[in-house]
């Protein structure tokens, strides 16, 4: 089975000592490519890094919400001079986290929209992040421009409304460990409504680790889990799954 994880933060200190073992553990269960994503500056220039030393990792670069408050010229600038590594494929995690609100939130949507243009500006998909503000996400990116075809609400974490809402907008949902998770009901409904040629899978290393691995640090491998709770919920084989997620990640990410 060939798959892509679409989310990972492989460049954590969490895999310093066995960085190279987690790779080959990923590779083993048919992880073909992993987009390592930035959640701040110093995370965006790691993952440049690491994608340019190793040929199956790609990177996104941008600033999380949590560090919204870090957005400035100085910092936008560096980001776009980062996107220019021919192996970074989209701009983000950025988006609003209402949940911690580690920054204010109007800072929040101040710095969104600024990643938001910029990713229009070199035509490079948008990685979001979005927790308790799914009003104000759509509300931000209908007010921002069409990005139908070209964004990823990753981590997907709302519930079968709010996708009806995303399947409108004919946005890519990737969605990670919270599916095996018994809490989560709503997010296995929300799954069950989305088309299967804009559904994209991720493991969000070193978070959100999926059963049976729960209490574990997470790592691409998991992600076998994650691709037959997914191809179980919509009621095809793993391996249809599989195929069509990572074609799904082929196209938005241009691989």
């Amino acid at each position: 089975m060939r798959l892509i994880d679409t989310h990972a933060h492989l460049d954590f200190d969490d895999y310093n000592q066995d960085r190279e073992e987690v790779f080959n553990r990923a590779q083993k269960i048919g992880v073909e490519k992993i987009v390592n994503i930035g959640a701040d500056l110093e995370g965006s220039r790691r993952a440049v890094e690491l994608a340019e030393k190793y040929d199956f990792v790609y990177a996104s670069v941008g600033i999380h919400p949590h560090e919204a408050d870090t957005v400035n010229e100085e910092s936008l600038a560096e980001i776009k001079s980062l996107a220019a590594s021919a192996k970074v494929k989209a701009i983000g995690e950025c988006g609003l986290d209402f949940y911690y609100d580690n920054s204010p939130r109007e800072i929040q949507k101040v710095a969104f929209k600024k990643q938001l243009r910029l990713a229009l500006e070199l035509k490079l998909p948008v990685v979001v992040h979005s927790r308790e503000a799914a009003a104000e996400t759509l509300e931000i990116l209908d007010q921002e421009a069409d990005f139908a075809e070209n964004l990823i609400f990753h981590c997907y974490a709302y519930g079968p409304d709010e996708i009806e809402e995303i399947i409108k907008r004919d946005y890519y949902v990737a969605f990670g460990g919270l599916i095996t998770f018994n809490s989560a009901q709503p997010i296995r409904d929300a799954l069950k409504k989305m088309p299967l040629n804009r559904i994209l899978l991720e493991t969000d290393a070193p978070y959100l680790t999926p059963s049976p691995h729960r209490g574990k640090r997470n790592e691409p491998a998991y992600l076998e889990h994650i691709v037959k709770r997914a191809a179980a919920i919509k009621g095809i084989s793993a391996q249809k799954m599989g195929k069509i997620t990572t074609e799904n990640a082929e196209r938005i990410y241009k691989f």
